[in-house]
């Protein structure tokens, strides 16, 4: 089977690795990629959001499947491009990806159809923005650039001055480019923060083991935000009987209220989610798996990606039993000096040879230079473990992540810490 797998971080690294443990034949060809999905196939010097250039390749050598990991080309129309020429591919259309393409679209999509979500409001100048803030005076006060800002768009300001300025450098400054041409505002939540990524055709769904996700630099949730410095899955408290209540009381309202706006969503739904006193809220929507989710989410699928993903195209998700095993999944991401700012880059990687049963390192902001791997982006690498249990697992991953080393790397030591820590004192 050829597979062309779209995009560079390291989602589509853990793709080509499940890819490849599914079936150890398979031809994999990844647009643009990095070192390690080069070491599994081969890389295309063809960037992610090139559509004309990844359309013309896939006409010419006719992959079986085209997997789409990133928003941009999702949000950019890869899937229409392809569907259009009858190519196969995997991943949600462009109307579809309009939820995480504008924040404001989601949110009026949300309150049009009274879904579980804060109170807020989209604004196009600075001047309105600056006038409902101050208004609506109630702080913390979540700020959103509009478009894609690679995960690092939201802003939580703790006063009316910190609103204000945020305003100002987002939508006056542009410091998240052209996603801060419109700005979301809206009320803080407290609660319990979730990643709930569900497999859907537009009709049936499947949602996965739920997910917690560390955004920020610091340990202790300190630190400027990213786009995602470790996860774990799943979530200790992510019983059965709360996903059934995420499923009834979200996820149906949710495709059904894509449905009456007129909405084929086949994909990946993850919908970050946040456990109130009140219940289920939504904080927003990604139309991909997450990263560094994807990366605990792949080794507890049993069933081979390719027969879901198919089910989902042909819309028959219904009728296929997706099967989970029961092990627990941590992951550590090692970043560049510089990271979440301007990353130094082109720094040489060692210790990435020195394996470890029960655990994978995937790669993300690398590339090959002769015999050596060197960074080439901010998050460079996400060292993954699984094992019967959360403990082991995180075990495992530091002790992987040890063996690892380049100049300035920086990675938190905190990761699911707090949760292993309850766990043994029970």
């Amino acid at each position: 089977m050829k597979i062309l797998l779209i995009g560079s971080g390291g989602r589509e690294h853990a793709l080509a690795w499940r890819l490849r443990k599914d079936d150890p034949k398979v031809q994999l060809f990844t647009a643009p990629g990095n070192a390690g999905t080069g070491q599994m196939g081969t890389n295309l010097a063809i960037s992610a959001t090139d559509l004309d250039g990844l359309t013309a390749w896939a006409v010419k050598e006719k992959p079986d499947l085209t997997i789409v990991g990133p928003e941009a080309p999702l949000c950019a129309g890869v899937v229409d491009r392809f569907e259009k020429a009858g190519l196969p591919i995997f991943g949600p259309n462009g109307a579809a990806a309009r939820l995480e393409g504008s924040k404001v679209f989601t949110k009026n999509f949300l309150l049009k159809y009274g879904l579980p979500t804060a109170p807020g409001a989209g604004f196009t100048d600075s001047l309105s923005a600056y006038a409902y803030s101050q208004k609506h005076n109630r702080y913390p006060q979540v700020l959103k650039a509009d478009g894609l800002a690679a995960g690092k768009g939201v802003i939580i300001a703790e006063n009316p001055m910190e609103a204000a300025q945020t305003i100002n450098r987002i939508m006056d400054q542009r410091i998240f480019g052209e996603a801060g041409r419109a700005l979301l505002i809206e009320e803080f939540l407290p609660g319990r923060e979730m990643s709930v990524h569900v497999l859907t055709d537009g009709v049936s769904h499947v949602i996965l083991p739920i997910a917690q996700d560390h955004k920020r630099l610091g340990e202790g949730d300190t630190g400027l935000n990213t786009g995602g410095m470790g996860a774990y899955a799943p979530a200790p408290f992510a019983t059965k009987e709360l996903q059934a209540q995420i499923s009834q009381e979200v996820v149906k309202p949710v495709l059904e209220s894509l449905r009456k706006e007129g909405i084929d969503f086949r994909g990946i739904l993850y919908i970050g989610l946040i456990w109130t006193k009140e219940g289920p809220r939504i904080l927003e929507f990604n139309v991909r798996g997450g990263d560094p989710e994807t990366q605990v989410l792949l080794p507890l699928i049993d069933t081979p990606l390719v027969e879901i993903f198919q089910a989902v195209r042909e819309q028959r998700l219904g009728k296929l039993n997706v099967k989970f095993n029961s092990n627990h999944a941590v992951t550590i991401v090692l970043a560049a000096e510089g990271y979440p700012g301007t990353p130094i880059t082109g720094t040489s990687i060692n210790g990435l040879e020195l394996e470890l049963a029960g655990t994978c390192v995937f790669h993300a902001g690398t590339k090959q230079e002769g015999k050596h791997v060197v960074t080439q982006g901010g998050r460079v690498l996400s060292v993954t473990a699984w094992a019967p249990d959360l403990a082991t697992a995180r075990d495992l991953a530091y002790q992987r992540a040890a063996k690892i080393h380049f100049a300035g790397s920086q990675f938190r030591r905190d990761i699911a810490a707090r949760l292993t820590l309850d766990a043994s004192a029970e």
